[in-house]
Parts: C-alpha cells; structure tokens; sequence
C-alpha cells in the first residue's frame, strides 16, 4: 500500500483537470455507511451555522477591525 506522503509529490504534478478528476474518483468511492472512521456529519440532517451575515453591529466590527489593521500596516 502507497501512503498519501508518498503520493502527495505525483498528486502536486498533476494537471488542473486530472487533479479535478482525482477529486470526483475519491468522492464517489467514499461511502460513509461503510466508513468504521469517526464521522462528525451526519447524513440528511440539517446544520444550522452561526455567521456575521445575519448578527446585529457584525458588519460595523468587522469594517472596524479591518480599519484598524490597514492603520497598523
């Protein structure tokens, strides 16, 4: 068996396309009704993610932090 360090350099030659061919080829052969490792998903349920879009003052802290990191630069 080849570790993924060992595959990593061939992996890095690739072209775009291939590599994006490499991507779906591994997606389709994950199957995670099969998968004995630790999942943290699971399938068909809904997760609710917590984002800046959506809380109130967000915008105004995030556009303060970044005026202040273009005043340290």
């Amino acid at each position: 068996m080849v570790t993924l360090t060992e595959l990593l350099p061939n992996i890095h030659e690739l072209s775009y396309l291939d590599k994006v061919r490499l991507i779906r080829i591994l997606a389709e052969d994950l199957d995670v009704s099969k998968n004995q490792e630790q999942t943290y998903f699971e399938p068909y349920k809904t997760y609710y993610l917590h984002t800046p879009q959506f809380e109130a003052g967000a915008a105004a802290i995030l556009m303060q932090a970044l005026a202040e990191a273009s005043q340290e630069n």
